[in-house]
C-alpha cells in the first residue's frame, strides 16, 4: 500500500480527534466525579448546620427553662402536680359531691332571647330556663367497710348506679322555672 501525503494527513488529523474526544471523555467523567463529590460535601454541610441549629435551640431553652424556674420560684410558686391529686375512679369522683350548704348561692340562670330586654320586675310571669344541678339533694354517707350482700354485690355500688342514671336524666332536660320563683 502506497500512503501518500495526503492520506497520512488524514490518519494523523483522525487519530488526534480520537485522542481528544477520549481526553474530553476521561475529563468530563473526572468533573463529574469532583461535581458528585462537592453535592456530598454541601449535604453534609446543610445537616451539619441542621445539627448547629438544632444544639443552639437546645441550649437556648435549658438556658431559660432554668430562668423561668428561679422566675417561678420567686414569683408564681407554681409546682409540678403529685400522684395525690388525682382521682383513682369515680368512687372518689362521687365521694367529692356534697350538697348545696345553707346560704350557698342558687345555680346560674340564663334567661330566654325574648325576655333579654326586660327587667326581673317585668318579667314576673316569663318562664326563664333554669340550670340543672347535677348534685343530689344528699349525699349517702361513705362507710369505710363496703357491706357484702348474699348476692355478693356491694349495695354502695348499686346506689352509686343508681344516682348515675338518675343524673343522666336530670342532665338529659331542661326545666322551665317561673321567675316569681326567684
Amino acid at each position: 500500500m502506497n500512503l501518500t501525503r495526503d492520506r497520512v494527513h488524514s490518519i494523523g488529523w483522525i487519530s488526534v480527534l480520537l485522542i481528544c474526544t477520549a481526553v474530553t471523555v476521561a475529563l468530563t467523567l473526572r468533573v463529574n466525579a469532583v461535581k458528585s463529590h462537592v453535592h456530598d460535601v454541601e449535604k453534609r454541610i446543610v445537616y451539619v448546620q441542621r445539627d448547629i441549629d438544632f444544639l443552639e435551640t437546645e441550649f437556648q431553652t435549658r438556658s431559660n427553662q432554668q430562668a423561668l424556674k428561679q422566675l417561678n420560684d420567686l414569683e408564681f410558686g407554681y409546682k409540678a402536680p403529685v400522684a395525690a391529686q388525682y382521682i383513682e375512679g369515680e368512687r372518689q369522683l362521687a365521694a367529692l359531691g356534697k350538697a348545696a350548704a345553707p346560704g350557698a348561692p342558687q345555680p346560674i340562670r340564663y334567661a330566654n332571647a325574648a325576655n333579654a330586654d326586660r327587667t326581673a320586675q317585668d318579667d314576673s310571669g316569663s318562664p326563664l330556663l333554669a340550670m340543672v344541678s347535677p348534685l343530689p339533694g344528699a349525699t349517702a354517707a361513705v362507710p369505710e367497710q363496703p357491706v357484702k350482700t348474699a348476692k355478693g354485690r356491694d349495695p354502695e355500688r348499686t346506689e352509686l348506679a343508681r344516682d348515675a342514671a338518675d343524673l343522666g336524666k336530670r342532665l338529659a332536660r331542661i326545666e322551665l322555672v317561673e321567675a316569681a320563683q326567684q
